[in-house]
């Protein structure tokens, strides 16, 4: 387990191999850490699957309006939706899109997140400058590792619980 060292902004993703924990980036994307902050303590990332896990590139979850594996759910439409809150401006920085990097997933439209993310398995630099990177695991990485690939995975993963270290 990491030393956890600003609670408030690190959140731990539980999967069924283990737990993911995330540093969150307040100074460098101040609303996407609030938004994913605030979905985690509404409980609504809780059961959403990892509609997209591209073997190389990245896994892609976060579709709190169709990925959630116990309401509902239909495969066909995971990663079509986000949050009822507005989507949010991108919030572009330097910070670049290295392996463990959790990276705003969006639209066309750069201002177009809301709840959707990926985390990349390896240095996806040509994403640099284009989606905002907003956090990092800083453990817990093989478990993101050892996720059923697919676009969508026939049997998705699911994230069992999202927190914020914080509250737990």
């Amino acid at each position: 387990m990491a030393e956890i060292t600003d609670p408030e902004n690190t959140i731990i993703i539980e999967l069924k191999d283990g737990p993911v924990t995330i540093e969150l980036m307040p100074k460098i994307a101040p609303e996407h850490a609030e938004r994913m902050k605030t979905l985690a303590r509404r409980g609504d990332y809780d059961n959403v699957v990892f509609h997209r896990v591209i073997e190389g590139f990245m896994a892609q979850t976060g579709d709190v309006a169709h990925g959630d594996f116990e309401d509902g759910f239909d495969l066909r439409m995971a990663g079509t939706g986000g949050s009822d809150m507005p989507n949010l401006p991108a919030e572009f920085s330097k910070v670049p899109h290295d392996r463990g990097t959790l990276g705003a997933a969006r639209s066309q439209n750069p201002n177009s997140a809301n709840s959707q993310f990926f985390i990349n398995f390896k240095d996806n630099h040509f994403l640099n400058g284009q989606y905002t990177v907003y956090g990092r695991v800083i453990s817990g990485m093989e478990h993101v590792d050892a996720l059923t690939r697919g676009e969508p995975p026939e049997k998705p993963d699911r994230m069992l619980s999202v927190k914020v270290a914080a509250d737990a």
